[in-house]
């Protein structure tokens, strides 16, 4: 949870860098929230209300998640505009899923020190 709170106080933090740890469990925590939302609301309320406050967490989520992939990409030793990557049909999303996966980079590089040092 702590890694999910972090990526939401830090949401508009462009600079700097993210472990694959922090990007993944906000990940987590993404779909999790996303699944609960889904649930309680074909439950409890009709399918409109659902699908709208679905929408309304996904809108209020997608900044930070730019933003966290944005800094993992940094990890990597890679510019924030390789994220345009993922425009390209079919492979280009399969080309930052495995962005995401790789490990990042040891010590210091051009967009800060290593968060795994810090």
């Amino acid at each position: 949870m702590q890694w999910y709170l972090s990526v939401l106080k830090k949401y508009a933090v462009l600079r700097g860098r993210a472990r694959r740890k922090e990007y993944w469990m906000f990940s987590l925590f993404n779909v999790l929230v996303a699944s609960i939302i889904s649930m309680v609301c074909v439950l409890f309320a009709s399918p409109e209300v659902g699908v709208s406050v679905l929408c309304l967490y996904l809108l209020l989520v997608a900044f930070p998640g730019f933003a966290v992939t944005v800094r993992r990409l940094h990890d990597i030793d890679r510019s924030g505009w390789w994220i345009l990557i993922s425009c390209i049909p079919v492979i280009g999303p399969f080309i930052l899923l495995y962005f995401n996966f790789c490990a990042g980079t040891t010590g210091e590089n051009r967009f800060g020190e290593d968060p795994k040092g810090i």
